[in-house]
């Protein structure tokens, strides 16, 4: 089975908005070698889901799992995101997509942020 990791992110106007992401994506990738790691926006931003999806289908890949790199649930994530995903899943019915939850709302996450907040602070 061929799986593909699809960091999901919001996107802006700013391309220097995407290095934090694109950083990310590039440690995903040093750190294991049995996944693709792919990066894709929700808006304003290329590519969108779909297209990163149709890329990876073409490419063979079987299973996909989006993660969402947002700081918690709101509108895009509650409603939008899985209105695309089952768009997705009906498109590709051989494909296995595997939503997660917002990365922002994991607890080590969470950890990280307060403990990086204190440093920051000098606390």
């Amino acid at each position: 089975m061929s799986t593909a990791l699809i960091l999901f992110a919001h996107g802006a106007r700013d391309p220097e908005w995407a290095q934090p992401m694109r950083h990310i994506q590039s440690l995903l990738k040093a750190q294991q070698a049995t996944a693709e790691v792919e990066l894709a926006f929700l808006e304003f931003m290329k590519p969108t889901l779909a297209e990163c999806v149709a890329e990876r289908v073409l490419a063979g890949t079987t299973k996909i799992c989006v993660i969402p790199m947002f700081i918690a649930q709101g509108g895009h994530l509650k409603r939008e995101l899985p209105e695309i995903v089952d768009g997705l899943r009906t498109d590709y019915p051989t494909v296995d997509f595997v939503l997660t939850g917002p990365i922002g709302e994991q607890q080590a996450v969470m950890q990280a942020m307060a403990e990086t907040a204190l440093a920051l602070a000098g606390l």
